[in-house]
């Protein structure tokens, strides 16, 4: 499954369109790792833990997002974009959505 934020594959060709697809993850930040970030934050430098939410989140989505493209008869998606929200009323919640177009190469 290739999966690439162009609209187009170099060498090969689009033959059929499946639709959009989507992959939605919304996972929490637990308290340990608010705190650490929270450290982080003030004494300075990059935060580690949040780091690590992020990169979870965003190949969990991918993979939601490739499995869809794969029940629907795609083998490949185009034009992905992929966005990042902060929910929750303590805003310890982090959504992630990979959207994109299914389809057929050649």
């Amino acid at each position: 499954m290739i999966l690439t934020t162009t609209p187009t594959v170099d060498g090969r060709t689009i033959v059929e369109y499946k639709g959009i697809v989507f992959g939605e993850v919304i996972n929490g930040v637990d308290f340990i790792k608010d705190f650490a970030a929270g450290l982080t934050n003030f004494f300075g430098g990059r935060s580690g833990s949040y780091e690590g939410e992020l990169v979870d989140a965003r190949e969990s989505a991918l993979k939601e997002l490739r499995e869809r493209a794969q029940r629907m008869g795609a083998n490949a998606v185009v034009g992905i974009d992929i966005d990042y929200e902060v929910l929750g009323q303590a805003n310890n919640m982090l959504m992630v959505t990979a959207s994109g177009t299914a389809v057929v190469l050649e």
